[in-house]
């Protein structure tokens, strides 16, 4: 898969939790740190499944 579809998927989960969050009446400051750490977790993912393979 791509890394762009990863990203694209990290994001509709981002507002999803967000939405949800913010529909719970959570404060804003939670919501952002939140959502920066499963951004940070999610493209690390991305990038370690997408990257290229080493060469045996």
């Amino acid at each position: 898969m791509s890394f762009a579809l990863y990203i694209v998927g990290l994001l509709v989960l981002l507002g999803g939790v967000a939405w949800g969050l913010a529909t719970a009446g959570l404060g804003s400051t939670y919501i952002a740190i939140i959502c920066l750490v499963i951004a940070g977790l999610g493209i690390m993912g991305a990038v370690a499944r997408t990257r290229a393979k080493d060469p045996s």
